[in-house]
Parts: C-alpha cells; structure tokens; sequence
C-alpha cells in the first residue's frame, strides 16, 4: 500500500459542520476543482468523476465516525484500489484542522504516473474543504 497525505489545514468552522457537508457527495460539487474534474456525478453515499491522467474514479463512503473522519473506499472500476479518509480535529469552536489521506494498491507504474496527480488532488481538495464557506 502507498500512503498520500494531504498538509493539516485549518477551517474556521466547527467540526460537525464540516462533517454534515462531507457526509453527503450532493455537496461536492462546490469542492471539486472544475478545471482538475470532469464529469461529476453523485448519488449521497456514492459519486464518480473522471480525474487526469488516473481515468474515471468511484467513492463510496463506507464508514463514518461523527465529527472526526469519513472514510471511503474505490467503487466500480477503478485503475487500482484505495481508501480516503478526511479526518476532522476541532481544536476551539471555530477553528477545525483537516487532513485527507489516500491508502492506494498500485504497481509501480501507476505510482510512477499518479503520484503527482493524486498528492495535487489532495492538496486542492483540503484547501477546498478548508476554505469553504459553509454557511452559504
């Protein structure tokens, strides 16, 4: 198993407030990055999209403990195996640290090409879920 890790960002809202947007795939779409993901589709618990040069990617979610991390897993087919977890840590009110984690069975390949791309996405996705505006 290869291990991306996204920097720890920090969010000025509090914990179950990130966590009741992440919960549901509905609300991606305002976080995915348009130019880096194309055809988005989400379905609550489950969601697809296309990522350059990786190919088509399903998420499901498949466990969730209130407040603190959402986990989910490859659905479908996908180019190779993973899990991401996005872990809350609410260290005042409104001051919540987010970090994202991908666990990816890869050959060393597809390491060699996705490496970049998934740390990018990673990246781009904790600054998204970081400096969303979730009381919009």
């Amino acid at each position: 198993m290869t291990k991306f890790e996204s920097k720890v960002k920090k969010s000025a809202y509090p914990a179950e407030t990130i966590y009741n947007f992440l919960g549901d795939f509905d609300h991606f779409g305002d976080l995915i990055p348009k130019d880096k993901i194309s055809n988005w589709k989400s379905e609550g618990d489950s969601c697809r999209f296309t990522i350059d040069p990786v190919g088509e990617v399903g998420l499901r979610i498949i466990e969730k403990e209130e407040n603190k991390t959402i986990k989910f897993t490859a659905e479908g087919k996908t180019p190779f195996n993973f899990f991401l977890w996005i872990q809350l840590k609410e260290v005042a009110e409104d001051d919540t640290r987010v970090k994202l984690t991908i666990k990816a069975d890869m050959n060393p390949m597809i390491k060699m090409v996705a490496s970049k791309p998934i740390n990018k996405f990673l990246e781009v996705l904790s600054d998204a879920i970081a400096n969303h505006q979730y009381d919009k």
